[in-house]
């Protein structure tokens, strides 16, 4: 499994690319819980390049802080391509940022439901280019328990800043 020393050093690297191309970041967190942004901010000076994190984890609190739709959430539900989308745009619609990264997922180890075991997870990457929004998304699915899955989202969610970069 990764370490906290793994994620530290991802984090870094993603910083440095945000200081020498002048961007800001977000982040919005489902299943993660805020982990993303701890990675984040354990880096002395991400202040210069880390806008804000928004940990959302109910689904009223995805169309309240992000404007993820009801309809999106009733159709294709919390852990989805649709609902991953939208964090990542709405959290760049709400904040400064350039780029952002979104997760939703099932960490375990409950929450499962038939074609969503434990361990799916959606990332999406959004970059603002003008007034448009380019979003990527990622389905992963990981092995282990709840924290091993959580771990590997978040060095997934920072290895796919590095690439949209």
């Amino acid at each position: 499994m990764h370490s906290d020393l793994d994620l530290a050093r991802l984090a870094a690297r993603v910083g440095r690319r945000l200081l020498d191309r002048r961007l800001g970041l977000a982040t919005a967190e489902s299943c993660t819980g805020g982990w993303i942004a701890k990675a984040i901010t354990d880096i002395a000076g991400s202040s210069q390049w880390f806008i804000e994190g928004f940990v959302t984890y109910s689904n009223e609190s995805k169309v309240e802080r992000l404007g993820v739709t009801r309809t999106v959430l009733e159709k294709e539900g919390a852990v989805s391509e649709a609902t991953a989308r939208a964090m990542a745009a709405g959290v760049l619609k709400r904040t400064g940022a350039q780029l952002s990264v979104a997760v939703t997922g099932i960490a375990g180890p409950d929450g499962a439901v038939p074609g969503k075991p434990v361990g799916t997870v959606w990332l999406a990457w959004a970059e603002r280019r003008g007034r448009a929004i380019r979003v990527a998304v990622q389905l992963r699915h990981f092995r282990g328990d709840r924290e091993a899955v959580r771990r590997k989202t978040v060095r997934a969610a920072l290895r796919g800043l590095l690439d949209i970069q």
